[in-house]
């Protein structure tokens, strides 16, 4: 007898339409995200940008191949009410980190737009390869959402056209988010020299519409799983791939090492600046909340 497996959450799944020349990604965040937010006290808005923050560089970093590629996703605006945020993903692990005006986002409101919280801002995208070669593009924060800005991203800087749709949801003592990432790659096509798609492909035309029906309610339904929401929008096609996919994780890089060998590559002066009238250097990790004395 074989043995089904079920994506539910805190897992990329893949899935591929090989009738239709497309793939995807899918990832449902509940106990990752838990802990990622865990590490400063957000507020809602932040909360919900984070969280689809991180689902992205799932989806996004999932579509790598190696044990040490890698995937950053940067947010900066001058003067915005967010002023950073950042996320990467990497071999399944993902944290995150906003920094952000609190007296300003009182202001306005429990649901602020995109434009409100970053003004004109730009995002800026980085894929790192196992073989440490590294690429980027940085795209306006338009639209209204971060989805929306990296489907910009793969039009402009990869062309390739892709579907990216996120959900989150922030109950009390539940907060989730999930999310699908969708793309056209004709003739089994990978890497990036995947250029020139038309986005009026009929087979992508045909995909997106029926991509485009999910709603935020499956993506979010804990007792759905996302090989069914695959699927429920896939259903009548010739054949639908699934692929169980890597765990994800919570994944801060920071130790003590890590930093003593950073610091250690500052010149001796540097380093006697850097060091409190106890002699220890403080240095605390954004995105863990974390300090770390260092006696160098």
């Amino acid at each position: 007898m074989t043995e089904i497996f079920e994506t539910f959450s805190d897992a990329l799944m893949g899935f591929t339409l090989p009738g239709r020349s497309a793939r995807g990604r899918m990832v449902r965040l509940e106990g990752v995200l838990e802990e990622v937010l865990a590490a400063h006290d957000y507020p809602a808005p932040i909360t919900h940008l984070l969280g689809e923050a991180l689902v992205l560089v799932a989806l996004m970093g999932g579509l790598l191949k190696g044990e040490q590629a890698q995937m950053t996703m940067q947010a900066q605006t001058n003067g915005g009410i967010v002023s950073l945020l950042v996320c990467d993903y990497r071999d399944g692990a993902v944290r995150g980190y906003a920094d952000f005006d609190g007296e300003r986002l009182e202001k306005l409101g429990a649901n602020p737009p995109l434009t409100a919280l970053f003004g004109e801002g730009h995002l800026g995208i980085t894929f790192q390869t196992e073989g440490r070669e590294r690429y980027q593009g940085i795209v306006p924060l338009e639209g209204d959402s971060l989805a929306a800005a990296c489907e910009s991203y793969f039009s402009q800087s990869e062309q390739i056209p892709t579907l990216i749709r996120v959900a989150s949801r922030a109950g009390a003592g539940e907060r989730t988010a999930a999310g699908m990432l969708i793309q056209h790659l004709p003739e089994g096509e990978e890497g990036r020299e995947r250029l020139h798609i038309r986005l009026d492909h009929p087979d992508w035309e045909h995909v997106a519409i029926l991509a485009g029906t999910i709603s935020h309610d499956e993506l979010l339904d804990p007792a759905l799983s996302l090989e069914a929401i695959a699927w429920r929008l896939f259903h009548e096609e010739e054949e639908v791939r699934v692929q169980t996919g890597t765990m994800v994780s919570r994944g801060c890089r920071c130790s003590g090492p890590h930093y003593e060998a950073v610091i250690a590559r500052f010149p001796p002066e540097e380093q006697t600046e850097m060091r409190g009238p106890d002699g220890i250097i403080a240095v605390d990790c954004a995105f863990c909340s974390r300090t770390f004395a260092l006696l160098i």
